[in-house]
């Protein structure tokens, strides 16, 4: 069965997140102005779609899927604020959320029992974003890359000359001791995720290096100076939000489909 007012929605979100997905690897920005014409059409879809659940008495459902948005879309939007998503990563699941709360239609491997469209499509994006450390893994192996486990999963070396032409987070603290000898360490996880959570208090991002040079000339002196400097490998999440969107709305929800499978049904 389908939902014509979801599926109209989820067509705009599905060209829209296509659109974003190249932005954002091109330039790793997303204006704003990007989800203006989808949320014109959704917006009116998804309204016509509640209307249709409280005239044909399924209210209940419909305060439902109400609720559950509301409440994804603050835990999102907390996400965003505590950088733990990008901004536009952020926006794209709260207007996912808000747009297309509901299955447009039934995918291959069925309707799981929350029923909610949006928390499929983040389990999906998140399990399908699992995918890029392994093939950053087989890349650096090839190359003949080496840095402490588990950072071979998480990056790769760059000039550090060429640094501010590359996207990420410089993985490695670089300095000079009192003798001016040049010292460096890989930071540890927690390290970066509490720099990560301040929300840019001593994090070093290349975007940081590339707009402002004149700041940075100290550091970009000492990644100059290390040769080549290991920076993470941030696979833009839009892009997996966007996989995961597509293989939700035609094949289904993958954990789903592993507890059929275990199962035996």
């Amino acid at each position: 069965m389908i939902s014509l007012p979801l599926a109209i929605a989820s067509a705009a979100v599905g060209l829209t997140l296509l659109y974003a997905s190249v932005l954002d690897h091109r330039d790793r920005r997303v204006p704003f102005v990007t989800w203006y014409p989808m949320l014109a059409v959704a917006v009116p879809s998804v309204c016509l779609f509640y209307a249709g659940l409280v005239m044909g008495g399924n209210g209940g459902t419909a305060l439902y899927l109400i609720a559950l948005s509301l409440l994804i879309s603050a835990l999102f939007y907390a996400f965003g604020v505590f950088h733990l998503f990008g901004g536009a990563d952020a926006w794209a699941l709260i207007f996912l959320c808000i747009t297309v709360p509901a299955f447009p239609l039934e995918p291959l491997w069925g309707v799981p029992p929350t029923g909610f469209f949006p928390f499929s499509v983040l389990v999906n994006a998140l399990l399908l974003n699992l995918a890029a450390p392994l093939i950053l893994f087989c890349y650096n192996l090839l190359r003949g890359n080496r840095a402490p486990f588990p950072f071979m999963f998480l990056g790769y070396p760059v000039e550090g000359g060429e640094i501010q032409r590359h996207f990420g987070f410089v993985m490695e603290e670089i300095g000079e001791d009192e003798n001016g000898t040049l010292v460096r360490r890989f930071m540890r996880l927690r390290e970066m995720l509490k720099r990560t959570v301040r929300g840019g208090e001593r994090r070093m991002y290349t975007k940081d290096l590339r707009e402002h040079p004149e700041r940075y000339r100290k550091e970009l002196a000492l990644y100059r100076r290390a040769g080549t400097v290991w920076i993470s490998y941030a696979v833009p999440f839009i892009i997996p939000i966007t996989a995961g969107f597509l293989w939700t709305l035609f094949i289904g929800d993958i954990v789903f489909m592993i507890m059929k499978m275990l199962a035996g049904v």
